[in-house]
């Protein structure tokens, strides 16, 4: 039975962000994709609107067999939305992975690329092509290493294997039509597995993800302080779901957008601002202070402070002493960060 498009338009409009329509047209990666990522953040759900007719003709002649032909087919040509969709959704699925996954061993070496490399691979397998998986999720091991442990290493690995994925790119082979339940089965594993490691440590260790992902955001923006352009457009995207909703629920008007954006960033970026600045009171030291310097306030107070050297006030020392470990390690990690170490 053919499909038809109005009935595509009204699954589009109704659940089109949790790919409803992707599902009725027998698309399972792309409606696992937009169940994920909640319609590609919400720019491929809206870029949809001109591409449903294209989509059903598509599904129609599959049915009939048509894709029989590609077989032999060059491969399909490179498409720069569904590389930058690539790239996005890695970095999407990595970040997912450091906020649920992070305390696996080997998680830097093994869990993190091969879950940006699934992110990837997912994106490869939308529609009517894919890509060779064991040679994406290569290019994510062997780009790994060389990132070890910095906030901005899911975008290298990313990159890495979007450019893998796009250099063997190529159609589907046409396969029997599977029943609707199998397929739901299959969608609602792939769901759990994506959702459970997450839902754990939102629930149990709330404010540790938040932290984290305040962490990574800051940590992005101060490496972009040099492209301010690249700034604001990385703005722009973090607060797309943010527009969507206001515009949906009328709970923004389109010309205060901006400084709806301000005031969440402000909000977001907040805690890692005040966590620098009291780190640097606690070791003395300015805003402009260099390394070195941080280094030698730091061990000053260190011998000033330890336990053992205040014997007639053991609790105050102690307590000193953690503060002034924690402020170091908090102005090292954000000076590596700073340096792009």
């Amino acid at each position: 039975m053919g499909k038809g498009v109005a009935v595509t338009y009204a699954l589009w409009a109704v659940g089109g962000p949790l790919g409803l329509h992707h599902l009725y047209l027998r698309r399972d990666s792309h409606a696992l994709l937009w169940l994920l990522t909640c319609g590609g953040f919400g720019v491929g759900w809206a870029r949809e609107i001109f591409r449903i007719p294209a989509y059903v003709e598509e599904a129609n002649q599959g049915s009939a067999g048509g894709r029989g032909q590609r077989r032999r087919a060059p491969p399909p040509p490179v498409s720069p939305a569904r590389f930058a969709g690539q790239v996005c959704v890695g970095i999407y699925f990595g970040v997912v992975a450091l906020i649920g996954l992070s305390s696996l061993s080997f998680f830097y070496l093994l869990v993190l690329p091969l879950c940006v490399g699934a992110g990837v691979h997912l994106v490869s397998c939308a529609g009517h092509e894919t890509s060779d998986l064991p040679k994406t999720l290569t290019a994510c091991l062997l780009t790994s290493p060389i990132f070890y442990g910095r906030a901005i290493s899911t975008l290298p690995i990313s990159l890495a294997a979007s450019v893998t994925a796009a250099q063997n790119r190529r159609y589907k082979q046409p396969t029997p039509p599977k029943p609707l339940g199998v397929r739901l089965y299959h969608l609602g594993l792939a769901w759990l597995a994506f959702t459970a490691p997450l839902g754990y440590c939102v629930f149990y260790n709330t404010t540790a993800t938040l932290s984290y992902l305040v962490e990574c955001v800051a940590s992005l923006l101060d490496w972009l302080w040099f492209f301010p352009q690249l700034q604001r457009l990385l703005g722009f995207f973090l607060l797309l779901p943010y527009r969507v909703l206001c515009l949906l629920t009328g709970g923004g008007e389109l010309g205060g957008l901006g400084e709806d954006w301000e005031i969440v960033l402000e909000k977001m970026l907040w805690q890692h601002w005040e966590r620098e600045r009291k780190s640097r009171e606690v070791l003395s030291v300015s805003s402009a202070a260099s390394l070195d310097e941080i280094t030698q306030s730091y061990r000053e107070l260190v011998k000033l402070w330890h336990p053992d050297h205040n014997p007639q006030r053991p609790e105050e020392a102690a307590e000193r002493f953690l503060q002034i470990q924690e402020a170091y390690k908090t102005l090292l990690s954000l000076h590596k960060t700073q340096r792009g170490e």
